[in-house]
């Protein structure tokens, strides 16, 4: 698998479309500063997945998309593709292919637009960055790694801590594909963890309602086997009761059953007596004109009682007026010897002649005549006083008539009396011949009395046995609507089978015991003890409870297996882990041998002489259980304060002995020293696991011309195993390159490449 090009758009200084061909192994990007050169090194960060928008020299999104100038507008969104050969590159992988992707060329894509969205394609289908990451890790290159080196970071490696060196180099040698597989299983295991406490919480509430119904289920149990003893007593009790109420009904039947025919006979024979009795009473017409003369004896009475009333209050009448003629005859004796006073008689003459002197001096006729009229008056007046005892004369007359009227009335009611009393002696002789009479035929009627009497009895005492037996019959009916009650109420209980006793009931029936009723009413006191039993045990809900407890218990089941599968898991992905590490720690080790030999060979080549390697160190150091290790700084000594758990960390130191110099530790190294012996370092590690790229960006800036001839050595050789794209100004490191790209910029600030192929050129030269 080898790198075909690169096609960037609206990339930063790459307003417009730029595409580059990379069919040499080594392609050398020349270009005045700020031309855009470290552009092109940043869209293969870009495209390859870099989410960190600094280390493209950025600060916000935005920064990475054409901003625009005077003559070109701004790009809305920035597209970068990178495309592989995928046929044959049996170095990467076992199947020449990136992770066995069945295409024979590979088209990685990735566009970003002014509000911060990504798209991720691979050949034209939207893919995640996590695929993305996935698949380029297989063929170690990515977004930052050991095979993209700017101008500036080659001495990185160098001043680095021991664990970052570490990780360079692990990602150089393609482990970092272990550490996501550990990561990833790391995270499974956490996730793994958390679901089983999860779980394990699940099941500790669930501990107490299980065990909550398990009494449940105890008491339902005891309650089913009292609703099964319930059961059988009711079956005995309804059947025992069944056949003494078909019995006792059986018997009252018999007994009632004669009993109304013989008071409907009885009942006959005294309708036909008294029928007898009726007509002896018709045929004797005495008893009417017994009724008749009483009748008329009666009302003579009542016309008797009435004179005699009126004429007590005629008497009473003439008595009132005799007191009251005495009364006014007494005082019209005292009243006749009675004068007039002189004192009157003085007065009124006084009162006259006042009235006539008045009359006198008048002139005025109408005065005259008014002074007349008032002396008319007084006369009148005194007059009147005079005659008073006139008044009571005519009074005393009309009470004598009065009376005298009265006296008539009264005689005259005396005599219809009298005649009313001779009625009544007749009538009352005629009442008693008529009575003697009726005692007469009263006698003939006895026997016929004397029958219906005995009949009467008969039927009276017919009556109290039919009344006894109807009571009988009525308890007898309540106890059977009590009965039905009960079936109903056992059927609710517990079941249709508590009233299924027919077989008992006709053996019963056959055998014609009844038992005292004492037994039964002992036995419905034992159900009725039994059901406050199942009452107390919770005879409801029981089915809901079973079947709670059924779902709980199956769902603890479930968990419990849920628990033993998460923990093989875990246990699985513990074994998986420990591999992946001791994988990781052995491949580390021999990767870091063959770097040594490499190292050693282009440190040598570098300086002419002297040795350098690579040893694995490991350090002990205290940490805080919640410190998370990438959050671990890089000084001596333990944490300021933490007391936790030891943990072990490994990290790589670099050795160097320079020719003819005493050289103890990387920090004595000069500059130029410094940038050859990480270029060798750098070298090393690609030859050992080449990736199918290798990006340089001007890391041969501070090479002195001597050194720059060994550099481009070394970089013909690297291209043997791996493409070289090299940002540079260096002209030996451009004779090296088998394209020139130039880029250039212009009063538009818009970078612009121009090609050169130098292979092509010589084969026209010759």
């Amino acid at each position: 698998m080898y790198l075909k090009s690169l096609e960037l758009s609206g990339f930063k200084s790459f307003a417009k479309k730029a595409s580059l061909e990379f069919k040499t192994p080594i392609t050398a990007i020349v270009g005045p500063n700020g031309s855009g050169k470290s552009n092109i090194a940043e869209s293969f960060r870009f495209v390859l997945g870099e989410q960190s928008i600094k280390s493209m020299r950025g600060k916000r999104t935005e920064d990475l998309i054409w901003n625009g100038s005077k003559t070109s507008p701004r790009s809305n969104r920035a597209h970068v593709k990178l495309t592989f050969d995928n046929t044959a590159r049996g170095n990467v992988s076992e199947s020449g292919r990136l992770f066995a992707i069945d295409f024979d060329e590979v088209v990685l894509e990735r566009v970003i637009h002014r509000d911060a969205t990504s798209e991720y394609r691979l050949n034209d289908s939207v893919v995640r960055l996590k695929d993305t990451i996935e698949l380029l890790s297989g063929a170690h290159i990515g977004a930052s790694g050991h095979h993209i080196i700017s101008q500036g970071e080659a001495d990185r490696i160098l001043s680095v801590n021991t664990r970052e060196r570490k990780a360079m180099i692990e990602d150089a040698l393609g482990l970092k594909i272990y550490h996501y597989k550990k990561d990833e299983s790391e995270r499974k295991l956490e996730k793994t963890q958390e679901n089983l406490d999860k779980v394990e919480s699940i099941r500790r509430e669930l501990k107490p309602h299980l065990a909550f119904l398990h009494k449940q289920v105890a008491k339902v149990e005891k309650a089913r086997e009292l609703a099964l003893d319930l059961k059988q007593a009711y079956r005995d009790y309804f059947a025992r009761e069944k056949a003494y109420l078909d019995a006792t009904l059986k018997r009252i039947t018999y007994e009632l059953d004669p009993l109304e025919k013989r008071m409907l006979e009885l009942q006959k024979d005294i309708t036909h007596a008294r029928e007898e009795l009726q007509k002896l009473s018709q045929k004797d017409v005495t008893s009417d004109a017994l009724l008749s003369s009483e009748e008329k004896m009666r009302s003579i009475r009542e016309k008797k009682d009435l004179a005699v009333r009126e004429v007590g209050r005629i008497e009473g009448e003439i008595s009132a007026l005799r007191t009251l003629l005495a009364k006014e005859e007494r005082k019209q004796t005292e009243e006749a010897h009675k004068t007039v006073p002189f004192t009157s008689v003085s007065s009124m003459t006084t009162s006259l002649g006042r009235l006539i002197d008045s009359a006198l001096s008048q002139g005025d006729p109408a005065e005259f005549k008014a002074a007349l009229s008032a002396i008319k008056t007084l006369v009148s007046e005194f007059m009147n006083t005079v005659r008073g005892e006139t008044a009571r004369d005519n009074d005393i007359a009309e009470v004598r008539e009065n009376i005298s009227s009265l006296e008539h009335d009264k005689k005259k009611r005396e005599g219809e009396i009298a005649t009313l009393d001779a009625e009544e002696k007749k009538y009352a002789e005629e009442y008693k011949k008529i009575q003697h009479t009726i005692e007469s035929d009263i006698h003939s009627g006895r026997e016929m009395e004397r029958r219906i009497f005995t009949l009467s009895n008969e039927q009276q005492e017919v009556r109290m046995h039919i009344q006894v037996l109807t009571s009988e019959k009525s308890t007898l009916k309540l106890e059977e609507e009590e009965y039905k009650r009960e079936l109903l109420e056992a059927g609710a209980l517990v079941g249709v089978e508590a009233v299924r006793f027919d077989d008992l009931s006709r053996a019963l029936a056959e055998s014609g015991v009844v038992e005292e009723r004492s037994e039964q009413h002992e036995r419905k006191r034992q159900i009725e003890r039994t059901k406050v039993r199942l009452e107390d045990a919770g005879s409801g809900g029981g089915d809901d409870i079973m079947k709670e407890f059924e779902e709980v218990s199956q769902r603890d089941a479930f968990l419990e297996k849920e628990v033993a599968d998460l923990e093989q898991s875990a246990e699985s992905l513990h074994a998986l882990i420990t591999d992946l590490e001791e994988t990781l720690a052995r491949e580390f080790a021999e990767g870091v041998k063959k770097i040594n030999v490499q190292f050693s060979e282009f440190f040598s080549l570098m300086f002419n002489g002297g040795n350098a390697s690579l040893e694995i160190v490991r350090e002990v150091r205290k940490i805080k259980r919640d410190t998370d290790i990438e959050d671990i700084e890089d000084d001596d000594g333990t944490e300021d304060g933490a007391e936790g758990e030891e943990k072990v960390f490994e990290g790589v130191e670099i050795h160097v002995a320079l020719p003819r110099k005493k050289i103890h530790g990387l920090e004595m190294l000069s500059g130029g020293e410094r940038a050859l012996t990480s270029i060798a370092l750098i070298f090393a590690m690609s030859q050992v696991n080449p990736p199918p790229f290798i990006i340089l960006d001007e890391t041969d800036a501070a090479l002195d011309e001597a050194n720059s001839k060994r550099y481009g050595d070394m970089i013909e050789n690297l291209s043997k195993k791996t493409q070289l794209i090299l940002i540079t100004h260096n002209r030996e490191t451009m004779s090296r390159a088998g394209v020139l790209y130039g880029i250039t910029m212009g009063a538009d600030a818009i970078s612009q490449l121009l090609s050169v192929s130098f292979d092509e050129a010589v084969h026209v030269a010759k």
